[in-house]
């Protein structure tokens, strides 16, 4: 019997110590996570190679730490290379805006993609959307538009109503906001299907694009049958605003 209480006093003690030292490790990863972002950013600051940012990150306190610090250092390393690719597309970009009325307007590239939505050949929508800015020449006020058009072969048009933000982990359940929508024409029937093409409008403010220009913006157009995606690309806004200020 003494053994065995002997026994279970041993097993908490150790219990004990485990959970202390799981305590100990939380706590420390906790401090590590807490400093790496200044870490980073003074390694970042020093103006290195990223190579040479790994070296001096390795050199750091806790393996944990070198571990967060590096990573955080090679996200932004390809953060880096990824906004220069844009800055270049958004070049392109900002040459084919349309640009008149003595700089006051603005029509932004269109931008096109097809996307598939069932197993048939005709499953497919066709999804196109564009900028479309208005400086007003009294009081210097900018006001913009996201123009969508979705053409799909389908029984009946959807009749699409609504759009939400999505955030940026891909979630659009909230900010629902009331388009504008041009009426649906239909072409190439067939006895059971249409070629519909519907088009509809968001108004944008000014302050809304500069917001997102560093990252881009997701929206959800909801119909009763069907909802679209689009995004919008951070070179897309780069290069449409900078072909609305060039001229202003």
């Amino acid at each position: 019997m003494k053994k065995i209480l002997l026994l279970l006093i041993s097993f908490s003690f150790i219990g004990c110590s485990s959970i202390e030292v799981g305590g100990a490790l939380s706590s420390l990863e906790l401090e590590d996570a807490l400093s790496s972002e200044d870490e980073a950013q003074r390694i970042l600051a020093l103006g290195l190679t990223h190579e040479e940012n790994l070296l001096e990150a390795s050199k750091l306190s806790t393996p944990h730490l070198v571990s967060v610090v590096s990573l955080k250092l090679t996200n932004a390393r390809d953060e880096k290379i990824q906004y220069e690719i844009d800055l270049i597309e958004s070049e392109k970009l900002t040459e084919l805006a349309i640009v008149s009325n003595n700089g006051l307007s603005i029509i932004g590239s269109k931008v096109s993609e097809s996307k598939k939505t069932g197993v048939l050949e005709t499953d497919f929508d066709l999804q196109s959307y564009y900028l479309e800015g208005l400086k007003d020449s009294s009081s210097g006020n900018i006001s913009h538009k996201l123009y969508l058009n979705v053409v799909h072969n389908s029984k009946n048009r959807r009749d699409y109503n609504s759009v939400n933000y999505c955030d940026k982990w891909g979630r659009c359940d909230e900010n629902e906001q009331i388009i504008s929508v041009i009426p649906a024409t239909a072409a190439n029937c067939s006895s059971l299907t249409c070629d519909y093409s519907e088009s509809m409008s968001l108004e944008l403010t000014d302050d809304f694009l500069k917001d997102n220009i560093d990252r881009g913006f997701t929206m959800r157009f909801n119909s009763k049958k069907k909802n679209n995606k689009i995004e919008v690309s951070r070179a897309y806004i780069i290069g449409y605003l900078k072909a609305f200020e060039s001229k202003n």
